[in-house]
């Protein structure tokens, strides 16, 4: 199968799962206790209030039929309104996700490479070095973010007094008009994505350094950089790159909680407001928008993968 007709087959496998995912977002909304009745009309609003706001809402129509409306809308790009405060869930979107692939960027810029250095030199050499990487990349993959940030916290911000508690950015600003506030959670979304990838990478190494290929290099006399640049790393290229494509997953859902610690304004940010007022169309909107996102990175690191894969069998 050639690389485009790939590519165009899990485009069309991502779009569909998309919608699937979008219903289950929706139905998952729909069955959470209370609405976002309360928050527009009032604690203290009687029933018949509460009853004129909910069909201004739509949330006395059908769920299906909501989700009609929504899907028909989402096709054009309107996402609809949110309930509380009435704002475009587009203009949101557009307005935070910038923000939070901004933060994965920086993220992955620094995750990577060493990542890629830490599973060449563990999948390489072994031992003692191996077993120590690999045990703190446990460590650090058991530890939940929000623990692992508070702890970021106290030594920089508490102790060290170094950098901002929080992601104060500038009103109407980016946090590239701040960018020390970054700093933490960039920290943070780097140790749980660099706990994931080195001891994926450190496998993948791991292989290839096993495989003939790599025995007859050695029994030629290569050592040390020049095996695992010119040998290990090229034949090990895809499976690296299938290893950040799941970092980045893990990152998508570290970002919801780690935005949240540091106030940072992301996407992640605005769900959990609107998963705590009942927000649908928000809800539905964001989760849908973090949805597709994350199925593009899959699709883009299978066709990568894909490609480097077709260029190694051509190479051996």
């Amino acid at each position: 199968m050639s690389l485009l007709a790939f590519a165009g087959r899990r485009l069309a496998g991502a779009a569909a799962l998309l919608v699937l995912l979008s219903a289950a977002i929706f139905a998952a909304t729909a069955v959470l206790p209370g609405d976002a009745v309360s928050a527009v009309a009032g604690v203290d609003a009687s029933p018949a209030q509460r009853a004129v706001v909910r069909a201004e809402l739509g949330l006395d129509r059908p769920a299906a039929e909501r989700y009609g409306h929504w899907a028909a809308g989402a096709l054009r790009g309107d996402l609809g309104h949110g309930f509380v405060g009435d704002r475009p869930v587009t203009e949101v979107v557009a307005t935070r996700l910038p923000n939070s692939l901004l933060l994965a960027g920086a993220t992955l810029a620094f995750t990577a490479p060493l990542a890629v250095l830490l599973g060449l030199w563990t999948g390489l050499r072994g031992g003692g070095a191996d077993r120590l990487v690999t045990t703190s990349a446990q460590v650090l993959a058991a530890v939940p973010e929000f623990v692992l940030a508070a702890l970021l916290v106290a030594v920089l911000s508490v102790w060290l007094k170094v950098l901002p508690r929080v992601s104060l950015v500038p009103l109407g600003g980016t946090p590239l008009d701040e960018p020390r506030a970054m700093i933490l959670p960039v920290l943070t979304l780097s140790a749980v994505g660099l706990a994931v990838a080195t001891r994926l990478l450190r496998t993948s190494v791991a292989d290839v350094a096993a495989t003939p290929y790599c025995e007859a290099a050695r029994l030629a006399g290569v050592r040390g950089a020049r095996l695992a640049v010119r040998h290990v790393l090229p034949n090990a290229a895809a499976p690296t790159v299938q290893a950040l494509t799941l970092t980045t997953g893990a990152l998508v859902g570290s970002a919801v909680v780690v935005e949240n610690v540091f106030d940072y304004p992301g996407i992640g940010r605005e769900l959990q407001l609107a998963v705590a007022a009942r927000d649908v169309p928000m809800v539905q909107g964001i989760a849908t928008v973090l949805a597709g996102v994350m199925l593009l990175v899959l699709l883009a690191g299978d066709v990568c993968a894909r490609l480097l894969g077709a260029r190694e069998g051509r190479r051996t």
